[in-house]
């Protein structure tokens, strides 16, 4: 609970330097929340830090008393946590720090504390901080500082040994990440062979040497600092060679968290370093403060670490989707007729899929082997697809999206716009073209398949009352829609898996691990092994992806109905197959039926929504990934408009020429 705020004449009563430790901390928390006031003016913090110099000086008494409180302060409490661990995580992995910043926001924190970070968290809790801090001039800086501590010390100072003790513990914290496996490793070779951490504690203990010699000279101190300086660019320099091999190597999130502590630490230490050498101390303190003010600001958030330390990870993920993701963008007539007919095969595998679900809807199982066994109809199916080279125009986009998204770093005259614009139209017609060649397949190949059955049992494939059933869920005005968005998603998170286990069997080195495996080679050969090798690393994402979106396809709903949401899906070749099977079973009379035509105006909106929701997921994840900034979409948005003006026909038929380009609008 909030303290009521005191007035200033309340404040210097209540101090006492002999309190407890607690007592004495819970004061300066008082006097510092009296300071923020109402945290909306940054002069009125100011000028209440005056009005609080102008009372102590004109009351000696209190003045001493203050004196003895720092002096108590700065004896019991240890500052250099402050200096060189605050804002950084106890770990290097980050599950534990998201933890550690979970525990932070549900418990409070003591201010009977020795650790200076606790007690600065307490003391400096709002943003307001940094700005009162930061705005506090030199004048007023040395008031408070000649108030404090009355004598100059001979020699160095209380704060720059604290300064250089926390230089030396960044240092080792520097020096223990650089020599970790995980990073030393994956350094590039010329960034081993140079061993920049080696000599790095050196340069810290010159540096404390000419600092505290009483014998040193200026030239002496700034050599030292320099070498400091340079040491510790050429380790961060060293740690970024770490990023230039994540393709080959695949990245870890906790790998990505160490380099970001590193990268925070050397710059901590440059901090630390500038504080230490100017010659404006108390400006440099206050300037120091009011940054870790802000650190502390970012070190409470757990969605920003999430987010700072998950963006590469995406961005890999969506760089490996933008690779596959080429491959369904087509841009010649060829290519266009190519993508119909693998449209066509997946079609037809499908029209199997859709007779298998009514079969195992026949058998009557409980939901959840009801929804694992479609699950294992569903993958079983997208992985045959898969190894036929046919495609399925929903799992597209998610893929697409990425590689779009690539295209968008390179955009900066109206010629780029208009090549963007033409990479539009080549994927909006590869999409229609692929949901087109698998919807005009599967529809006739259920169909028959059904009055073959039909034919040979004298039963139809499923019964009178699960066909009306089946178009009475497909209903335009039902929850098809929101179900097929929905579905839309599944797409999207089977995109993301599929990106995220290659990467993890890039990262683990599988691929070499089965190629030379002592068990697998004396098993398999060495030569069919190396082939098994390399075919799991060129399809092991198309197998993530097509066996997890089956299961989900199937284990979803039977899930959602257990915790009463009642979530469906609704995947657009699927729904048109059921739709075949259905009238298959009502004959000619189907189309006499107004809830057959509401579900076949549904179909358009359903691949629609399953190509557009996943798409559109896909591609805003890449664009943050890609870290796209800047870009006039305007410019884009009036292009788009443009060429569906001179040239729609371009974005459903492959032409025979090369559209000309479109200036870019606006």
């Amino acid at each position: 609970m909030k303290r009521p705020t005191q007035d200033l004449a309340g404040l210097l009563a209540a101090l006492d330097p002999h309190a407890g430790l607690g007592q004495r901390h819970v004061w300066l928390i008082d006097l510092l929340d009296w300071v923020r006031g109402t945290r909306d003016s940054v002069p009125g913090s100011t000028s209440r830090v005056q009005l609080f110099l102008e009372a102590v000086e004109a009351r000696p008494d209190v003045q001493r008393q203050l004196q003895t409180w720092w002096a108590t302060l700065v004896e019991s409490v240890d500052i250099t946590t402050l200096l060189a661990d605050f804002g950084f995580a106890k770990d290097t992995a980050l599950l534990s720090e998201a933890a550690e910043r979970l525990r932070n926001k549900l418990l409070p924190h003591s201010p009977e504390t020795i650790d200076a970070s606790e007690l600065f968290v307490l003391a400096l809790p709002s943003a307001f901080d940094a700005k009162w801090l930061g705005a506090l001039d030199e004048a007023t800086l040395n008031r408070l500082v000649a108030l404090l501590t009355p004598q100059s010390p001979q020699g160095a100072s209380r704060w720059q040994h604290a300064l250089l003790d926390a230089i030396t513990y960044c240092a080792g914290q520097i020096l223990s990440t650089g020599f970790a496996p995980g990073l030393r490793l994956r350094m590039s070779e010329s960034a081993r062979e140079s061993q920049p951490f080696h000599a790095l504690i050196r340069d810290v203990e010159s540096l404390r040497v000419e600092v505290l010699h009483a014998l040193r000279t200026p030239d002496r101190l700034q050599e030292a600092a320099r070498r400091l300086r340079e040491r510790l660019e050429a380790c961060r320099a060293a740690a970024a060679t770490v990023y230039t091999h994540f393709e080959d190597n695949g990245i870890s999130v906790d790998l990505v968290f160490r380099l970001r502590q590193l990268r925070a630490r050397i710059l901590r230490v440059r901090e630390l370093l500038d504080c230490l050498l100017s010659p404006q101390p108390a400006v440099t303190a206050a300037r120091l403060l009011a940054h870790l003010v802000e650190v502390g600001q970012e070190r409470r958030s757990l969605r920003a670490l999430l987010a700072s330390n998950s963006s590469l990870l995406a961005a890999k993920v969506a760089e490996r989707s933008a690779e596959t993701g080429e491959h369904y963008i087509t841009r010649t007539a060829v290519e266009y007729r190519s993508m119909v007919k693998k449209a066509a095969g997946g079609g037809a595998v499908m029209a199997f899929t859709t007779l298998a679900k009514f079969a195992l809807y026949a058998m009557a199982l409980s939901a959840f082997w009801g929804g694992f066994w479609a699950g294992v109809n569903y993958a079983a199916s997208f992985v045959l697809i898969q190894l036929l080279h046919f495609t399925v125009a929903t799992k597209q986009p998610a893929m697409t999206a990425p590689a779009m998204a690539a295209k968008l770093k390179d955009l900066g005259s109206g010629e780029a716009i208009s090549d963007f614009v033409d990479e539009v139209a080549h994927l909006v017609r590869s999409q229609v073209a692929a949901v087109l060649g698998n919807v005009l397949v599967v529809f006739p190949a259920v169909l028959g398949l059904c009055l073959l059955i039909a034919q040979f049992t004298g039963t139809p494939a499923i019964s009178a009352k699960e066909a009306t059933h089946v178009l009475e869920a497909q209903h335009l005005l039902g929850p098809s829609l929101f179900f097929a968005a929905f579905t839309g998603v599944l797409l999207f998170v089977s995109s993301i898996i599929a990106g995220w286990t290659e990467n993890w069997f890039v990262l683990h080195r599988m691929d070499s691990a089965l190629h030379y495996n002592p068990r697998i080679t004396g098993l398999l050969g060495a030569e069919r092994a190396a082939r098994w090798a390399r075919f799991l690393r060129e399809n092991l994402s198309g197998f993530a992806a097509n066996i997890s979106l089956g299961f989900m396809l199937g284990l979803v709903p039977a899930f959602a109905a257990f915790f009463g949401l009642g979530l469906d899906v609704r995947h657009v070749t699927l729904s048109t197959g059921q739709m075949a099977a259905a009238s298959a079973t009502l004959g000619l009379q189907v189309l006499q039926m107004p809830a057959f035509w509401w579900a076949m105006a549904s179909l358009p909106f359903l691949g629609a929504l399953n190509v557009s929701v996943s798409f559109y997921l896909a591609f805003s994840l890449a664009l943050r990934a890609q870290n796209v900034s800047g870009v006039d979409r305007a410019r884009i948005y009036a292009a788009i408009r443009a060429r569906l003006r001179t040239a729609p026909l371009s974005f459903f038929v492959p032409e025979r020429h090369r559209p000309v380009p479109t200036p870019a609008q606006g």
